[in-house]
Parts: C-alpha cells; structure tokens; sequence
C-alpha cells in the first residue's frame, strides 16, 4: 500500500464511504496543523466558468450542460453521464487529469515536512492506495451511513442507499486501510482519535526526515 516518500513529507490518503464523517476528520486534521488537499473542492474549481476543464466538458456533451449563468449545471450533467457508463468514463477522462494536475501543484507548493492529507472519496474505488504513504479510512457501520444521509442531508431512504450502493464496499475500503477511524462514536470520541492518529502522523513525517 506504501508508495515512495518525498523528503520529510507524509502524503495521507483519506476516504471512507458517504456519510461515515470523512469531512469532519478532515477538518479536526487541519485544525492539528494537516495540509488538506480535497479533490471534489478541486474537481469543481477545474470545471469553474473560463477554465478550460469547462469548455472541454462543453465540447463532449453540449451546451445543454450548462445553466443560464454560464457555469456547470451539475445535476443535469450527472443525469446524463451516471446512467451511460461510456459518457461518465468521458468525463472522468477530462476531469481526473486536470484534479491530478492542481493536485500536484498544490502538494509541491506545502513545505517538506508536511502532512499532507488527500481527501479522496473514490480512493478505493479508482485503486489510489499506491499513490500515499498511508491510507486512513473513515469507518461508520451501514446503519450509521444510512441516519446521517437521511437525517443530516436530507436524502431520501432510497436515494441515500442507492449512493451508498454506487460506492466501494465497506470491506474493500477497509481492505487498504493502514488506519482505520471509527466514526461509530460521540464526537469527543472522534476528537481523541484523530489526535493519537495525528500524533502517529508527525511521528511518521519526522521518521521520514532522518
């Protein structure tokens, strides 16, 4: 799972399944000094209005995908290529390049002896692991997933378990975990975790240095 180290940094790949609480570890790992680098954040910003990640989804399924202020219209895109696996693997091919490209500069830009966490929805899905040092994934049991969709986000039973469905399974995340944060717990349960885990962290980047 391990992939090569950079001098002194510690590249962290975080995921963990829809609603298992991937974004609040996140944030508790940038509040204890993490440099963040969140690929739905750039993979919006690569298709923001004048980029040309845009004009290139434009150019491969039309106008029609965008709304009236000339930026991406979302939903209407996600509704054409989720349904046709050839048309998302179009979009995946214009996008993912792009969020790789930004991904990059913005790792090179963190000091050298960063932590540096990769929050990656889809790491276990697209076969990422390689890519980081060491992968942490965000744990909460199905039933867990299920109340936070419904509860939280609004979401239809049906809808939350069908986006639960479309994702890796919670074996197969757990697969290529070298950390595993159990997110089954009070927040203050969480809080304490994420600290060990963020001390293990430091520990590492400075083992990495010597």
């Amino acid at each position: 799972m391990a992939g090569p180290k950079l001098l002194g940094m510690l590249k962290v790949g975080l995921t963990g399944g829809i609603g298992a609480g991937k974004s609040e570890v996140s944030r508790l790992l940038v509040e204890h000094g993490a440099v963040l680098i969140d690929a739905d954040r750039i993979a919006r910003e690569v298709v923001a209005p004048g980029t040309e990640g845009l004009g290139a989804v434009v150019d491969a399924f039309g106008e029609g995908v965008l709304a009236e202020d000339g930026s991406l219209d979302r939903p209407r895109l996600g509704s054409i290529v989720f349904a046709d696996a050839e048309k998302l693997a179009v979009l995946n091919s214009i996008v993912h390049p792009l969020v790789g490209a930004r991904s990059h500069e913005l790792e090179a830009a963190a000091a050298e002896d960063s932590v540096v966490v990769h929050d990656v929805p889809l790491l276990a899905e697209n076969g990422l692991a390689p890519l980081y040092d060491l992968v942490i994934v965000v744990d909460a049991s199905p039933e867990t997933q299920l109340d936070r969709l419904v509860r939280l986000r609004g979401m239809t039973e049906e809808d939350a378990r069908a986006r639960m469905a479309a994702q890796a399974t919670r074996d197969k995340r757990l697969e290529i975990a070298d950390v595993v944060i159990d997110n089954d717990v009070p927040l203050e349960a969480l809080e304490r975790r994420v600290r060990d885990v963020w001390a293990d962290l430091v520990r590492r980047a400075g083992a990495a240095s010597e």
